[in-house]
């Protein structure tokens, strides 16, 4: 059986400020049910190791690294059999709230520190060398938090297989040449094929240089980020290793995400049979004080910060409103985008509903409850809002980017037997206002409107797709070594 170490920094439902977290929650279990030995690795967050304690959490090993003392807890990712390794390091993990900021809303001055140690733990795991008697074959790391692992191994003999998850190209790790020198690393690792990007240490280089492959969210934005417009700097690395990046599409975890099932909902519903949906939609409105009526509900959930186009999307709402279009908005993030928000809840209340924050059941009921899914992000990795939308039959207005591009599907320019939602191509708020003003139009043709939720429903967003590629992947990494 094949031995696979993932190595994350967020894991649903353990510690959540993105995609990532259920990307972690998910794949590890669909690998698992494939036949292959996936173990977790988590730094110690106070909640996961609570958690863990709580359910019989056994401390497997005590090291040293970096001059911390270290405790490593086995446990298992919570209604999986996924076993789960917590790096218990109070010094450097023992903190409230987010992960990588403080709660106002600044990174951790010591960073590159806990990530380097995170690092250095999965290393010694990966070599043999924690006292623990599983040894990986693969070690998967995902983002920059976890991307000094394969720099860290590459110079190790008979190491593990290793690939690299871009989740997200815009988040770098990037530290000073002072903490490159604190953190001890190696000095030839100070070069501009190395860890050295411009001047300053890049720790996502480190999986971009030294995993036997890399692998991102979606088959468009491994083309995209090979670009200047998408590349951050790093296009002309990843253009390099063309032949080593693929993109394998993410899955979503119909378990928790399924309209026939969902416990966050008042009423269910499958693609034949929509009564739920319409009940659905009644319950919503009395929830966030909607008026109730015929005009269409239009929802959004997502961070509210540039890349998730909040902007074109404000420039959008106010004649939607004046045509009788509600809104439902769930998201946090930065006050400009906040503010204004704010501002038209109050202008129009009963048509434009906020919600500041993040709530796990409203979420669901939205995503349930509206007629379309907004999101004009100006890039995408992946996305999942979309996917869920799809499966709820909550046509989604999307820009085409990234795995948006590669999950939806407009009727200009597929057939009526694959399209699915709508998609617009020049970036800005005017597109995405034409892009909504076409889809309310094709909700004023039902049979039409019909067809599209049910060709949404019917696709196959689940990971064992997604979890058959990542096998393959591994497979092909462990014969390329043996060869070698």
């Amino acid at each position: 059986m094949t031995r696979i170490l993932f190595a994350t920094s967020e894991v649903y439902p353990l510690i959540k400020t993105g995609g990532l977290a259920d990307v972690s929650g998910s794949l590890p279990p669909a690998l698992r049910e494939l036949g292959y030995d996936v173990q977790l690795l988590l730094p110690g967050y106070p909640a996961a190791l609570s958690r863990a304690r709580d359910s019989g959490a056994v401390c497997e090993a005590s090291l040293s690294v970096d001059g911390f003392d270290v405790r490593l807890w086995q446990s298992q990712l919570p209604d999986t059999d996924v076993p789960l390794w917590l790096v218990d390091c109070p010094p450097l993990f023992d903190r409230a709230g987010n992960p990588y900021q403080n709660d106002r809303g600044e990174d951790w001055s010591d960073n590159a520190r806990r990530f380097h140690l995170f690092a250095r733990v999965a290393a010694l795991i990966a070599q043999g060398e924690a006292g623990l008697e599983w040894i990986p074959d693969i070690v998967h790391c995902n983002d920059w938090q976890s991307a000094l692992i394969p720099a860290l191994l590459a110079s190790c003999p008979n190491r593990p297989g290793s690939v690299f998850t871009i989740h997200n190209l815009a988040y770098q790790g990037l530290f000073s040449r002072d903490t490159f020198n604190e953190l001890g690393l190696d000095d030839s690792l100070w070069h501009f094929e190395n860890l050295e990007f411009y001047g300053q240490l890049s720790f996502i280089k480190g999986g971009l240089v030294f995993s036997d492959r890399i692998t991102t969210v979606s088959p468009e934005y491994a083309r995209e980020i090979r670009t200047p417009e998408y590349g951050y700097g790093l296009d002309g690395l990843l253009r390099h290793r063309k032949d080593r990046l693929s993109g394998i599409l993410n899955g979503i975890d119909t378990g928790l995400w399924d309209p026939q099932t969902d416990q966050h909902l008042p009423s269910h519903y499958r693609a034949d049979d929509l009564r739920g949906k319409v009940w659905c939609r009644t319950s919503l409105c009395r929830e966030l004080g909607l008026e109730a009526g015929s005009g269409p509900i239009l929802g959004f959930i997502g961070r509210l910060v540039e890349q998730k186009g909040v902007d074109w999307l404000i420039a959008a709402i106010p004649p939607l409103l004046e045509k009788g279009c509600r809104f439902a908005i769930l998201g946090s993030g930065e006050e400009r985008y906040e503010t204004p928000l704010k501002q038209l809840a109050r202008d129009w209340p009963g048509r434009f509903s906020l919600t500041i924050g993040y709530n796990e059941g409203l979420a669901h009921r939205i995503t349930a409850g509206c007629h379309m899914f907004l999101m004009p992000s100006r890039f995408e990795p992946c996305g999942l809002n979309q996917m869920y939308s799809l499966h709820y039959g909550t046509l989604p207005v999307v820009h085409g980017v990234g795995g948006l591009k590669d999950t939806v599907f407009d009727p200009l320019s597929s057939t009526m037997e694959t399209a699915n939602g709508f998609c617009f191509q020049e970036a800005g708020g005017d597109a995405l206002h034409a892009t909504i003003e076409r889809a309310l139009e094709t909700l004023g043709q039902p049979r039409v409107w019909r067809q599209l939720q049910k060709n949404a429903m019917s696709g196959d967003y689940s990971w064992t797709r997604s979890a058959e590629h990542y096998g393959h992947l591994y497979q092909r990494i462990l014969a390329e070594r043996q060869a070698v």
